[in-house]
């Protein structure tokens, strides 16, 4: 069973977000395991003081090396471990994508170093993290809800956590594209109908139509994911026509 881990001063925010949904099921069904280590456990003064001021005079205040080192080993993370990675949450870092959750959704244990204050000492960084990872080009006061949205993005890749195998392939991301819209019942709603193709049973006109479709949402909203795509003779037509 795969380990996804948390060390965070929050340990019951992430035990809230991850009894829900999908997650909780995928605890219930055996395919994940998820922990928590708090650095206010390995504090030893008595004020339990994580944070002290940056060397430097830098602003702010920074998580303390020690106690999220002994956090950290309390999980059985140790540097050079095989199978195992640790993730820093860091604005600086690798900007996070569906390539890399299925990289660490392979993982035996994955341990997320949720920063806070103005973040955690460089040293265990450089000591423990095998990814440093952002979720987008902005800062938030946390490292906990980019963990967050991380993991869930991995535990969905996990054999048996889906409902339906088959929506992984059709995911936005699957293969370098957005995905094409989707429509349900009604066939009519207010006035809009489903597009007729998806009604024709026509399986060769659909697969074109979402193909179509999936071209023209990336060009319109990522074309930096456009230009890396791997793309054929038929999809340059359909993105002409």
């Amino acid at each position: 069973m795969p380990q996804i881990d948390f060390v965070t001063l929050f340990p019951e925010m992430i035990g809230q977000a991850l009894s829900h949904s999908m997650m909780l099921r995928a605890q219930e069904r055996g395919a994940v395991q998820f922990r928590t280590s708090s650095p206010r456990d390995y504090c030893y003064d008595r004020h339990g003081k994580v944070d002290d001021v940056p060397f430097g005079g830098e602003p702010g205040m920074l998580m303390r090396a020690e106690p999220v080192a002994l956090a950290v080993e309390a999980l059985g993370v140790h540097p050079g471990r095989n199978g195992v990675a640790v993730v820093s949450t860091d604005p600086t870092g690798r900007r996070f994508d569906q390539a890399l959750a299925r990289e660490l959704s392979a993982m035996d244990q994955v341990v997320f170093l949720c920063g806070h204050y103005e973040g955690i000492d460089q040293r265990v960084i450089d000591r423990y993290a095998t990814h440093s990872v952002s979720i987008g080009d902005f800062v938030m006061t946390g490292g906990e809800l980019p963990a967050l949205v991380m993991t869930d993005a991995i535990v969905r890749l996990l054999p048996g956590v889906l409902g339906s195998e088959g929506s992984l392939a059709a995911d936005s991301h699957g293969d370098g594209l957005l995905s094409a819209p989707n429509y349900t019942r009604p066939e009519v709603w207010r006035g809009v109908a489903v597009p007729p193709v998806l009604k024709s049973g026509n399986h060769q006109a659909i697969r074109r139509w979402r193909r179509r479709e999936a071209l023209r949402l990336t060009h319109a909203n990522r074309p930096d994911l456009l230009a890396r795509a791997k793309l054929d003779k038929a999809d340059l037509d359909l993105l002409s026509s």
